[in-house]
């Protein structure tokens, strides 16, 4: 019956006069049954007389009791192995040692005994792990085998030279049978011991000559024939499937059924973690514990009468209570195995009994700096330590097995413990990894684990550790996660990786060496200074755990992830036998791949086809199933992965070349996947389309960014030699030519663009359709989102080639539009029609909007395409064509402020949509009163539809949002009321007969006169228009006069009329200030600057009319003035005495002169009248 007890946990402080020790025992694990009652033997029973049950199988003994037959009470030589495999979770860190009892005792016991002690020891982080060395059995094992000759010949040198074989005495047999007889006499039940008389009752000295030592195993490194060594590899040591996230792997046990054989089994009845003071150590033990009654737990012990008990004996029966917390001892004396009577003793008493009487606090000062010295010098991972201490000797040495062998010319590494050691390390490694709530501070441990394990092992034998060693190593780096240096070093990671020379350093620190033995690393010169509190200190400490690189840069990060991959790919393909292999390849020369030449768009369309299709057929002659193919599938995800990284890193970085490398390989490393898998799961299928998502937004950077793709090029073409001996061990499996068209460098926009769209639509076919249909609706929706956008922009990319091709044909003079013109047109707006789509899908109005707006562009660029000319200077009649591409932009425009709802959704985009509606509006009415087509239509209908225009296109002038537009928008809307007044007083001034519609005509031209001067007075960047709107409203106010009769009102308009002409001031003033900043340029730089905005030509010609009409006005009002029967007053009089003399200096002005001089007299004459007028000089608002 097996018990495990993982929580009852018994303590028991031991008080022993003025010396106390704390010891504390938990039971890990139990095949004893509960403790029954031991059955008290009879005086003067014979012990040498064997009971009926004796060497039957008990539970109540375990292994204790038939020592005669062959189970030595020695520890086998990978005891503490086999309990490390079973309590993963305590090594590393949870203690300090882990070791069988006997180890520990006999450790304790060195500066009480004069007998020998061989011990070998290794690390495992913070834990030490002891066994017994049996240097007889390995020295009777290299006298037939040859193994470890070296050791022999050593020790026979240095420490024994006559060493010889001892065997033990017919003494030490005698004592061990009657022991193990006394132990079955004492089991209580059914099976009740009764003595049976034989006829050989010397069974002991019969079997007193027969010896069963530990039971070796084989040399692991020793050569074994292909099928002995398959079948090493696929039962024995067998590894699991190793997944990628850390929760889910399966991470196997190694050696699951061949430990027993390589004796690596947890044999021991009850495995106990004992905290001594300080010290935590996991032990193993067989002692039998009785119990019931008044006796809860105690142990049997047989005592010779005539003999005292010992020190050495007291210690040892202490120890055993103690690890096994058993608080009291039965003591059974005998003479020549004759009975005598029982003693009960507590096991505190013990250390007080007579002839045994010790110091606990000593055998604690003991244990303590075993334990320091063992820490301090036993420093390197991997490494065999031999403890040893000759019988009779004092003197205690630590040699590093490991390092001698490796000294040895002809020796090959022919240390059993290698494997173990390996083993246990990726074994705690992985059982850290596995941890659900494992913080990043372990990783340098698991690090430093990994890397020892690997540097153990012999990559031809132990191919399928080391590659499981490399995933793990590579499963450390994180590629998702982005983590700062601080707090990296928060978690306890070092900016430095961990480095051997660090170990080399740690353990040069040793106790002194004597002369006469340069072996040994370190020297206990007298057992005697174990008894000493803290003669030995951790001078140099076991790490409490590795160091972890510190990786800020992405780039270096997934470097270390390819390394391993690439030394792991390198590991299992090795390990493959295949007759047919294929032909070694040349690391540093690279692989000549077949690039196909694009002649159709069909070409395209196949290799496209190959983005959703898995590969089939293996090349490398894996078996399916096999671990070599479990871990190929998981090297090649992890690559692809890093690669991955190392293309968005790029991007980010606006190096298109080097991501377009990078996500080239990723999907190679995924079409490798594909070749050697029969199926895709899910994690795979959505990590594809994310590959395939990067590499649609490279592709649409590089088309975005083509004038640096010689650059670009050059980043495409460099190539690693780790990239290169990685594409090699891809090609054992796969050609990798599947995505070869997806990632080609091209060599225009246009192909970029179309394959970026390819991309992104194998992406969302493939979260469509199959397993992965619903699953993604967030990443869905990114994808038809990137779609859109290629869409989008191969729309534009054709709309600019239609406006290009429209460009080159009106220089070539040609009024038709083309079959080329009107078949890009076609392509764009198809492309914007599915973009649509796919925006309507995940209902982005945004992006419709946007999109929308670029389908009312192309109907403009369509529209303008159908402006003929009707001959070589000038251009036709507006067409039907026209005004029919114009109200579908307008209708496409108005489609997009609905979708967009409001301003308050998306500012920038309302803002851009609504000044393109105004502008084709505006456009619109402006082309149609220009070219009006009046040969379609009469005069009255086309003002109408101005006027509708205009107004249309004045209501989106956002007049009253302060924003970058609002000059734009203020100017549009002056231009638009003086075309408006423009049109009205056209309309005055040809209008006959009917006087009503001619009153509502100069109406509201004097109301949009005056709405275009208010706006244009608003701009300081436009004197040209405001004074043409100024002068064309003074010569509507000389032909309203015209029309009058009356005297008194025809003076009322011209004075009117001459303060509108008054108001130029602000006008020329402008112009006046802007030609006398370039005179100071010109004369500054000598040159005649042109970054003006003015026209000089157009002020000419301004001033041309402002001059006649000026002195029209003047000339009017004094004729007017003077003619008038009414009697003029003194004021009266002054105002026509400035007339005249403004009038005569303009009339005697130098027509020849500058421009600034002419325009500053104008000013002077202006500013004269001012005051005359009663006009106040109007300006900007305020």
């Amino acid at each position: 019956m097996e018990e495990q007890e993982q929580d009852s946990r018994r303590s028991a402080v031991v008080y022993l006069g003025n010396n106390e020790v704390k010891s504390q025992a938990v039971v890990k694990y139990s095949a004893a049954p509960p403790a029954s009652t031991f059955a008290l033997l009879q005086e003067q029973t014979d012990l040498k007389l064997p009971p009926a049950n004796w060497l039957r199988e008990s539970a109540q003994l375990g292994p204790a009791g038939s020592t005669v037959l062959g189970s030595s009470s020695r520890s086998k030589p990978f005891s503490s192995f086999g309990m490390a495999y079973d309590f993963i979770d305590c090594v590393g860190d949870g203690v300090d040692v882990v070791s069988d009892s006997e180890n520990i005792k006999k450790l304790l016991k060195i500066p009480y005994s004069k007998s020998h002690v061989s011990m070998a020891v290794h690390r495992v982080g913070r834990t030490l792990l002891l066994d017994e060395l049996d240097i007889q059995e390995l020295f009777m094992r290299s006298s037939q085998t040859g193994d470890w000759a070296w050791l022999k010949e050593f020790y026979q040198r240095l420490i024994d030279q006559k060493w010889q074989r001892k065997k033990k005495s017919k003494e030490h047999w005698y004592q061990k049978a009657i022991l193990s007889k006394f132990l079955y006499y004492s089991i209580n039940g059914d099976g009740a011991a009764e003595p049976v008389h034989s006829h050989h009752s010397d069974t002991d000295e019969d079997c007193g000559p027969v010896e069963y030592g530990p039971s070796w195993p084989a040399t692991f490194n020793s050569s074994t024939s292909d099928a002995d060594e398959h079948e090493c590899l696929e039962n024995p040591y067998a590894l699991g499937h190793v997944t990628s996230v850390p929760k889910e792997q399966n991470l196997p046990t190694l050696f699951n059924e061949g430990e027993n054989s390589q004796g690596l089994r947890n044999d021991f009845v009850r495995n106990i973690l004992w905290t001594f003071e300080d010290i935590h150590m996991l032990v193993g033990s067989n002692m039998p514990i009785f119990g019931g009654g008044r006796y809860p737990a105690v142990s049997l012990r047989l005592r010779d009468n005539n003999k005292p008990i010992n020190v050495l004996t007291g210690i040892d029966y202490w120890l055993d209570n103690l690890m096994c917390n058993v608080p009291e001892l039965v003591m059974c004396f005998h003479v020549n195995g004759i009975v005598q009577k029982y003693e009960m003793i507590k096991t505190e008493d013990i250390p007080d009994l007579e002839n045994s009487n010790f110091s606990t606090r000593v055998v604690k000062d003991i244990a303590q700096n075993i334990l320091s010295f063992l820490k301090s010098n036993c420093t390197k991972e991997g490494h065999t330590y031999w403890l040893f201490k000759a019988s009779g000797s004092d003197i205690v040495k630590l040699y590093d097995l490991t390092t001698l062998c490796e000294e040895d010319p002809e020796e090959k590494c022919q240390n059993p413990f290698t494997l173990p050691v390996a083993v246990l390390l990726y074994k705690v490694a992985s059982n850290m990894i596995l941890k659900k709530k494992q913080n990043r501070k372990h990783y340098g441990t698991i690090r430093t684990l990994l890397l020892n394990c690997i540097r153990l092992l012999d990559e031809a034998r132990h191919a399928q550790i080391i590659a499981s060693a490399h995933y793990m190593l590579s499963d450390l780096f994180q590629l998702d996660e982005e983590e700062s240096a601080e707090e990296a070093l928060r978690a306890g990671g070092s900016e430095d990786s961990y480095s051997e020379e660090e170990e080399e350093q740690e353990g040069d620190e040793t106790s002194s060496k004597p002369s006469d033995d340069s072996k040994a690393i370190a020297v206990i010169k007298s057992v005697g200074e174990l008894s000493v509190p803290e003669k030995y200190t951790s001078t140099s400490p076991i790490r409490p755990s590795g160091v972890f690189p510190v990786l800020q840069d992405k780039e270096e990060r997934c470097r270390h992830v390819l390394s391993y991959v690439l030394k792991g790919l390198k590991a299992i393909d090795s390990s493959i036998k295949k007759e047919t292999d294929l032909p070694s390849a040349d690391p540093h020369t690279p692989i000549p791949l077949k690039y196909e030449v694009r002649v159709q768009t069909g070409a395209v369309q196949k290799h496209i086809s190959l983005l959703l299709r898995p590969g089939s057929a293996t090349n490398s002659g894996m078996i399916h199933g096999s671990w070599q193919h479990r871990l190929k599938l998981q090297f090649f995800l992890k690559a692809s992965k890093a690669y991955y990284v190392l293309s968005d890193a790029a991007t980010n970085l606006l190096k298109f070349g080097r991501a377009l490398r990078y996500i080239k390989l990723a999907l190679q490393c995924h079409d490798a996947y594909c070749s050697i898998s029969s199926s895709l799961p899910t994690h795979v299928l959505l990590f594809h389309s994310q590959c395939l998502c990067l590499c649609g937004d490279v592709q649409l950077m590089l088309a975005q960014n083509f004038s640096n793709r010689a650059a670009y090029l050059e980043e495409y073409s460099y190539q690693t030699q780790e990239d290169q001996e990685l594409l090699h061990c891809l090609h054992r499996e796969s050609s990798c030519q599947a995505f070869i068209m997806a990632t080609d460098l091209g060599s225009d926009p246009e192909y970029q663009l179309f394959i970026s769209s390819k991309c992104y639509e194998a992406a969302n076919d493939l979260l469509t359709s199959g397993s992965l249909q619903g699953l993604q609706p967030e990443q869905l929706e990114q994808v038809l989102k990137r779609l859109g956008n290629i869409r989008n922009e191969l729309g534009v990319f054709y709309m600019n080639q239609a406006a290009a091709m429209q460009t080159d044909r009106e220089g070539e003079m040609k009024c038709y539009v083309t079959a080329a013109e009107q078949e890009v047109w076609k392509k764009s707006f198809s492309f914007f029609e599915n973009g649509m789509h796919n925006f309507e899908a995940i209902s982005d109005d945004t992006n419709m909007a946007l999109l929308l707006c670029n389908m009312g562009r192309l109907m403009r660029i369509c529209a303008q395409a159908h402006s003929g000319q009707s001959d070589e200077h000038s251009r036709g009649e507006f067409s039907p064509e026209e005004a029919l591409y114009y109200n579908k932009a307008i209708n496409y425009y108005s489609q997009a402020l609905c979708r967009l709802g409001g301003r308050d959704r998306n500012t920038s985009v309302w803002d851009s949509v609504n000044w393109e509606l105004s502008t084709t509006y505006f456009t619109l009415a402006t082309l149609l009163q220009d070219y009006a087509p009046l040969s379609r239509k009469a005069q009255e209908q086309i003002e109408r539809e101005v006027t509708e225009a205009m107004l249309k296109s004045l209501r989106y002038c956002d007049l009253q949002t302060e924003s970058a537009r609002q000059p734009l928008y203020q100017y549009r809307a002056a231009t638009i009321n003086h075309r408006l007044a423009s049109m009205y007083h056209s309309c005055f001034r040809n209008q006959v007969g009917d006087e009503g519609l001619r009153k509502q005509h100069r109406a509201h031209a004097e109301l949009h006169y005056s709405k275009a001067v208010s706006l244009f007075l608003s701009l300081s960047d436009a004197p040209c228009e405001l004074l043409r709107t100024l002068l064309e409203r003074v010569a509507f106010a000389e032909f309203t006069m015209a029309g009058q009769s009356s005297s008194a009102v025809k003076l009322k308009t011209l004075t009117g009329a001459l303060d509108i002409m008054t108001d130029t001031r602000h006008a020329f003033s402008l112009i006046h200030k802007e030609l006398q900043i370039n005179t100071v340029l010109n004369l500054l730089f000598c040159v005649s600057s042109t970054s003006s905005g003015l026209n000089r030509q157009e002020v000419k010609r301004l001033i041309g009319v402002f001059e006649p009409s000026f002195s029209f006005l003047l000339l009017q009002l004094i004729k007017m003035s003077t003619t008038s029967k009414r009697k003029s007053s003194n004021k009266d009089e002054d105002r026509v005495n400035m007339y005249r003399q403004v009038y005569s200096v303009l009339l005697r002005s130098d027509k020849t002169a500058p421009l600034v001089s002419r325009i500053a007299l104008y000013l002077q004459l202006l500013e004269q009248l001012a005051p005359q007028t009663g006009s106040v000089p109007k300006g900007p608002p305020p």
